[in-house]
């Protein structure tokens, strides 16, 4: 009997998407839940996998095609047995001779982050169907592995780059935009274009929180099992600034102003596919050990391109930190609907007055984008002061005052 195999529906904000992978061909044996092919939309890479065990048959959409939300991708044979050994995408990895490997099954997507992260077939325990190991099953392997081996190189765009020369003879190189790529593009066009953008600046000495987290972090890391790092603390004072100045937590809609009753802060963080910002929700009610988990949580997805479009969705404010790349400083551009982002930067030390005296300090500049159509200069500088005044006075974050 022969089944339809479907493009996975996409949420409303999702228009269509394009074939990037197919991992399985016409006339391969497939296993249920083995992943077939792999769409890109603007947001997230879906993964499709097999309804159920048999031979995929045909192939509708090819590789690099538009393909939209339950469009008809390929047909599999129920419980047919291939006439061919199945195709492999990648080569076995090399393991121990003492490992256990002959009779493990491995997932196309597993095998090729397997690969990627250095990962030997004897360190994963497979939960799939006769012990068959899963990308989920790696993911837990990889938390479980106290240092990875360097990462593989990224597997080629499916549409080959074209090299040229220009009217000069020199060599160019012409790839077709990503659509992630493409609609961070249309976005930063449109947050120019929409919003009346200003950015105002100001410096925070961050001796206090760095002394802070130099006297707690091993506490901290020994009690919550997670790494103590800046970001929970500029989460924290971001949140409470938010509280006093509620035009930064706004956005607007038409010709209504929403003021949102909720604090969900996105987190810009890079992943191989560009940046995207997953969203801690209702995080004025998480700990700050919540706070980094979470972020540790969501870095490690954003590399393995496993974010959802639940988490990447919403948020009613962002933070960035340009800082771990080196910027000192920077205008960061607001994410609409939102209202405003706050960009942190590198630590330096420097000369600074104190009291009358010339003192080094590790001072950080802090840029604080804002629509002005919504909020005044006034409640904007008011903002960046609020959290520099709380990063000074780390006690103030936990007394939120």
């Amino acid at each position: 009997m022969a089944i339809d195999v479907n493009v996975p529906s996409f949420p409303e904000s999702v228009a269509d998407g394009s074939v990037i992978a197919w991992h399985k061909q016409p006339g391969d044996q497939v296993s249920r839940d083995e992943v077939l092919a792999e769409i890109e939309t603007d947001k997230v890479v879906f993964e499709v996998p097999a309804p159920e065990d048999g031979v995929l048959t045909e192939i509708i959409e090819n590789e690099g095609a538009t393909v939209l939300s339950q469009q008809l991708l390929a047909r599999i044979e129920v419980d047919a047995v291939a006439s061919k050994p199945a195709a492999t995408e990648t080569a076995p990895l090399a393991v121990d001779d003492k490992a256990p490997t002959a009779d493990v099954a491995i997932a196309p997507a597993a095998r090729k982050l397997m690969a990627d992260k250095g990962i030997d077939v004897a360190q994963v325990t497979g939960s799939g169907k006769g012990g068959r190991i899963l990308k989920e099953d790696v993911l837990k392997a990889i938390d479980n592995v106290p240092a990875a081996k360097p990462a593989a190189p990224a597997k080629a765009a499916s549409v080959p780059p074209v090299v040229t020369e220009n009217l000069e003879g020199r060599p160019e190189k012409r790839v077709p935009m990503s659509r992630l790529r493409a609609r961070i593009a249309e976005r930063l066009l449109e947050a120019q274009h929409n919003a009346a953008m200003l950015t105002t600046f100001n410096e925070v000495n961050m001796k206090p929180v760095m002394e802070l987290r130099a006297r707690h972090r091993e506490a901290f890391e020994k009690t919550h099992d997670v790494r103590l790092g800046f970001m929970s603390f500029f989460v924290k004072a971001a949140v409470e600034a938010l509280k006093q100045i509620p035009a930064v937590n706004a956005s607007i809609e038409g010709s209504d102003v929403i003021y949102h009753g909720f604090y969900d802060i996105g987190i810009a963080v890079s992943s191989p596919r560009g940046l995207v910002v997953p969203v801690l929700r209702d995080v004025d009610q998480m700990s700050m050990a919540e706070i980094e988990a979470k972020i540790r949580e969501y870095a490690q997805k954003a590399q393995n391109k496993s974010l959802s479009i639940e988490e990447i969705s919403g948020g009613t404010f962002t933070i960035t930190n340009g800082g771990v790349f080196g910027s000192m400083l920077s205008t960061p551009i607001i994410n609409p609907p939102q209202s405003g982002i706050l960009g942190m930067h590198n630590i330096q030390d420097r000369a600074m007055v104190v009291d009358g005296e010339v003192v080094v300090l590790p001072m950080m500049y802090l840029a604080h984008s804002y629509d002005h159509r919504l909020i005044d200069g006034r409640e904007a500088v008011q903002f960046l002061v609020k959290i520099k005044e709380m990063l000074e006075d780390p006690a103030r974050i936990l007394l939120e005052v």
